[in-house]
């Protein structure tokens, strides 16, 4: 067996030229490495030269630019008060004062003199040395410059006997009204103000300034930082109507050093680079933890927020298989976790005989046409039934893609079962409330029925005598049966009406009429009418569409609103007690035409404190009343989806309106 050493040995690469370029590569790359590491430091200090040059020229260029833009401004200033000297708007008394807040705003500008024809300073303020008589020698030699210039100009630069070798440049205006010589206005600038004012202070501690003529004679300096080192320097001339300046920059930074910047510049880098290493570390490790952290409390508290719930939660994926419940629709639906997640419709809770409806909807979710909310049944367990609210919404990822489906299940069992109890206590009032409605008028209802009662009798009683006697007189007995027939057939509607409006039944909407609506109730209101000797009008417009509603609820709020109407105008004089209903049609161009009935009264009216709680339960303005007409008759009507409400009658009393959508499907006859 060949030994494994020498079969290593044996794998290796024999000498020669290829060999040879093995080493010479490496010895390439780390001559390379240094050629690059000498490189980098001298180009870096050429780069960085540039970039000081580079910067002081743009500076430069700025403060050109800051001190043109000044000077330009303060000539400006200039140029309108000689406007308004001319225009004879400023007296040689307001001079000084016009001028301060110029002077004020513009340190640099020393002073300005106003000069006469006769080049006699007449005006001038605080700053300056008006009386002077070299300042006023240059002032006149500068207004005889523009005077015959005609023109606004500067003046070169000049030095006052007592001024500390001090510079001045002067900005005359000649002062011409109707080509009259009227003088000048002689503005005055400190050369050295201009640097000390209108140079930026970072500018100055960087730079040593300087104002130059054209022929190189420094004007005025500013060494803030010391004097320049002649390294970085720079020139921009300015200028300004008849006079040339310069302004130079000379940095006092001197040229980049190489080896400092090559050995602190790298132990620097790599420290700052091992820093930052290491706090890029510390803050991935420490926002990794936080974040695992905060996923870990997010975790147990939606894991608790969800146990604590009393809706169902439940997950499906785009196939329908169920990815997620919670505790409370496993309670819910009488199921663990185990036999439900991971399932595919049809689902264990899906009652048998809704199961054409689950499947109609589990089809339109793998369309992705969810509804958001219906209403079903669901099956517990034990096979008990029960009503369930769905919300379904979907579940989308990091990315924008839907992954699922997400829905939230609420038991409606008790709320079902209260809405049904509420109802039967709601028609257990209204029954109530119609029996009493009835009470109130017994002793009308009997009086009424005693009247045809009375008329049967006495008929009867003609024609049994006539009977007795034996002169039979067969038209007199048809005509006497005929009035019988009558007064019964009147005694019946009577009974009937009060059958139908107090016998209880479920509430049935039908197609209803409101002519025939208003017939039915018309006798019992009309008996109600005539014990309180009030004529009733009734005023329904023709061809008024139907209305679909529940002909005894609907009658029971007519009654309740004309026994309160009749009950409201009984201190009236007999030629106010009038009952007016009216029913019309509104708003029959648009999508939801109305059917509005109003009951009109001229009684005593609705006082504002009894306004506020009128349709309150249980409260009344009658001493016997149980406070609860108007809230059935509210009730009753927003069960058929329409308002109640009152207004004031303009000619005394009250208006109850009351309106409801129109049934176009039939006709009023």
């Amino acid at each position: 067996m060949p030994n494994p050493l020498y079969k290593r040995l044996s794998n290796l690469p024999a000498a020669g030229p290829q060999r040879t370029w093995r080493w010479l590569i490496p010895i390439f790359l780390v001559l390379l490495f240094l050629a690059v590491l000498i490189w980098l430091p001298w180009q870096s200090r050429q780069m960085e030269a540039n970039d000081r040059q580079d910067q002081l020229i743009a500076d430069t260029l700025w403060v050109e630019q800051a001190i043109t833009f000044q000077l330009n401004r303060d000539d400006e200033s200039v140029r309108l008060i000689a406007d308004e000297i001319i225009k004879h708007h400023l007296s040689v008394t307001q001079f000084p004062d016009r001028l301060q807040p110029l002077l004020k705003n513009s340190r640099e500008l020393r002073g300005i003199a106003w000069l006469n024809a006769e080049d006699r300073v007449i005006a001038a303020t605080d700053g300056l040395q008006s009386t002077n008589a070299d300042y006023v020698a240059h002032a006149k030699k500068s207004a005889t410059l523009v005077r015959d210039a005609r023109i606004p100009q500067y003046t070169p630069p000049y030095k006052l006997i007592d001024t500390a070798n001090a510079m001045y440049i002067d900005y005359s205006v000649p002062l011409f009204a109707d080509q009259q010589y009227l003088g000048s206005l002689v503005s005055t600038y400190s050369v050295s103000g201009i640097l000390d004012e209108l140079v930026p202070w970072w500018f100055a501690q960087d730079n040593e300034i300087s104002l130059t003529d054209v022929d190189e004679v420094t004007i005025a300096k500013r060494a803030s930082g010391g004097r320049g080192h002649d390294v970085y320097t720079h020139r921009r001339p300015i200028d300004l109507p008849g006079l040339s300046l310069i302004l130079r920059t000379n940095s006092v930074k001197s040229a980049p050093q190489f080896l400092p910047n090559l050995l602190v510049g790298s132990v620097i880098a790599l420290s700052l680079g091992l820093v930052w290493s290491l706090l890029a570390l510390w803050r991935d490790i420490h926002r990794r933890l936080a974040a695992e952290n905060a996923l870990r409390q997010e975790v147990v508290f939606r894991t608790a927020m969800e146990n604590s719930l009393v809706t169902g939660l439940r997950a499906r994926d785009l196939k329908g298989r169920v990815t997620y419940v919670n505790p409370a629709f496993c309670a819910m639906v009488g199921l663990s976790t185990d036999q439900l997640v991971g399932r595919l419709p049809p689902m264990p809770y899906w009652a048998p005989e809704a199961l054409d409806e689950f499947q109609e909807r589990f089809t339109k979710v793998l369309e992705g046409e969810a509804t958001p909310q219906f209403e079903t049944i669901f099956m517990r367990g034990n096979g008990e039934r029960f009503p369930v609210m769905v919300f379904e919404s979907a579940l989308v990822d990091a990315q924008g893609q839907q992954t699922g489906w997400m829905g939230s299940i609420l038991d409606i069992s008790e709320p079902r079962r209260a809405e049904e109890l509420n109802r039967k206590q709601q028609e257990k009032l209204e029954s109530s409330a119609r029996l009493a409605s009835m009470g109130e008028i017994a002793s009308t209802l009997a009086h009424e029925l005693n009247q045809p009662l009375a008329a049967i009798s006495s008929y009867t009683t003609g024609a049994i005598n006539m009977l007795q006697a034996g002169t039979i007189n067969t038209s007199q007995l048809k005509l006497a049966l005929g009035k019988v027939n009558t007064q019964a057939q009147r005694a019946g509607q009577i009974i009937r009406s009060v059958h139908e409006f107090v016998k209880n039944r479920d509430p049935i909407r039908e197609p209803l009429a409101v002519r025939t609506l208003v017939d039915n109730i018309m006798p019992l209101v009309e008996l109600q009418a005539q014990s309180s000797q009030v004529n009733v009008r009734v005023e329904i417009a023709p061809a008024l569409p139907w209305i679909s509603a529940d002909r005894m609820m609907l009658e029971q709020v007519l009654l309740n609103l004309t026994r309160n109407a009749i009950e409201s105008m009984s201190d009236n004089i007999s030629t106010r007690r009038i009952l007016h209903i009216k029913a019309v049609s509104a708003d029959l161009d648009t999508e939801s035409p109305q059917v509005v009935i109003s009951v009109i009264d001229q009684g005593h009216g609705i006082p504002a404190e009894v306004a506020a709680r009128l349709f309150s339960p249980f409260y009344s303005t009658k001493a016997h009343g149980m406070g609860m007409g108007l809230k059935i008759c509210r009730t009753a009507i927003e069960f058929h989806g329409g308002t109640l409400n009152f207004t004031d009658n303009e000619g005394g009393g009250s208006i109850f309106q009351f309106s409801l959508p129109a049934n176009f499907s039939h006709s009023q006859r």
